[in-house]
């Protein structure tokens, strides 16, 4: 059993500097979750915490059933990836994936049936012998995943493992990492800035911001009905538009208007909005949710500057211009209207969300 569960957790350092104020957090067993958020949020605090490297100033830590706050790290059943690998430079990759397990005085037949089994997982077999500065990035990272995995612990965690590989080969890493987890059935807690790898590979998404949660749940939940203004903004790739518009009673139905612009509002939405009529929101429209005008009524459209049309390969990107408003559109590839051209676009009007301007809490999606 190892679940990870955080009551009234805060983390104050030296000079009353609250990283943490009040962390209530529970990760499940078998759960492989991402904390993300922005460089100072708390996500490396709080694993740390669980890794018994960062000490708590108040609250209860639980791994499993075990209260683990005045525990020691070698005694948590962890065992932690780093940023920088932290390989031993002088060792063979067979004595470091090893060494933890000599270190306990673990029989040689168990360590060396332990790192083959390990190597053979990750593809290191072929690699045994050779030395850290012998390999790429990527097989550095495997191995230090290896010293880890041959630990057999209640709980990895992964402290931004990627971020110094390239692109191409963090990609490829993403879905070793996530077969890894599903071959060794344990819990895994992930730490990334990076919300593409948030997306693609946790069952569950942190989002934090002050060392405080701002949403919880699945990558589908947070991406579709996002809680506030800040987990729109993080969660999607490129990120959502957010535009300040009124909403007006337009005749039967509502409208939120800005600029010469009144897009309709379908009744779901118009219901969570009565209360709003005449004041100002906040209106977020994802790139994606943007099309070509293909016979929509004139009110689901937008027309808007092309400051630049940027060819992705299979789509292209237009960044835009709407009396100031800056927007981003993802639109298909043989999309290309010339800079500084008048573009129309249609709205997926039911995909809007729209947030309270002084909470920046979202009202409905």
């Amino acid at each position: 059993m190892a679940s990870i569960t955080f009551t009234h957790v805060n983390k104050t350092y030296p000079g009353n500097v609250e990283t943490i104020p009040d962390l209530n957090l529970e990760i499940k067993d078998k759960e492989f979750v991402i904390l993300v958020g922005p460089s100072g949020c708390g996500k490396s605090t709080t694993l740390r915490m669980i890794a018994g490297l960062e000490d708590i100033t108040r609250g209860e830590l639980r791994i499993g059933d075990r209260v683990v706050n005045d525990i020691a790290p070698k005694d948590r059943d962890i065992a932690m990836v780093f940023q920088n690998y932290a390989l031993y430079p002088h060792m063979s990759v067979y004595k470091n994936i090893a060494f933890g397990l000599q270190l306990r005085k673990v029989p040689r037949d168990e360590i060396d049936r332990k790192v083959h089994e390990a190597a053979r997982i990750l593809d290191l077999e072929h690699l045994l012998d050779r030395k850290p500065k012998a390999l790429s990035g990527g097989q550095r990272q495997r191995v230090a995943l290896g010293r880890a995995m041959v630990r057999d612990p209640a709980v990895f965690l992964l402290d931004e493992p990627l971020s110094n590989l390239d692109a191409k080969l963090r990609t490829s890493m993403r879905t070793e990492i996530s077969k890894l987890h599903r071959k060794l059935d344990t819990t895994f807690v992930y730490v990334t800035h990076d919300q593409t790898e948030a997306m693609t590979m946790g069952d569950r998404i942190c989002v934090m911001k002050d060392g405080i949660i701002q949403q919880f749940d699945t990558p589908q939940v947070l991406y579709d009905s996002p809680c506030n203004l800040f987990v729109a903004g993080f969660i999607g790739s490129p990120q959502m538009n957010f535009i300040n518009a009124t909403i007006i009673q337009n005749g039967g139905c509502l409208t939120a208007n800005f600029d010469q612009f009144a897009l309709p509002l379908n009744a779901e939405k118009a219901k969570a909005l009565e209360s709003y009529v005449g004041k100002e929101v906040i209106i977020g429209i994802r790139p994606e949710d943007f099309m070509e005008v293909n016979g929509q009524p004139k009110d689901e459209t937008i027309t808007a500057m092309v400051d630049l049309a940027e060819l992705m390969g299979a789509e292209t990107y237009l960044y835009m211009d709407c009396a100031g408003i800056k927007l981003i559109v993802r639109m298909p590839s043989n999309v290309r209207p010339a800079e500084q051209e008048m573009y129309t676009v249609a709205v997926k009007v039911d995909k809007i969300h729209v947030f309270d301007k002084d909470t920046e809490q979202a009202i409905c999606h």
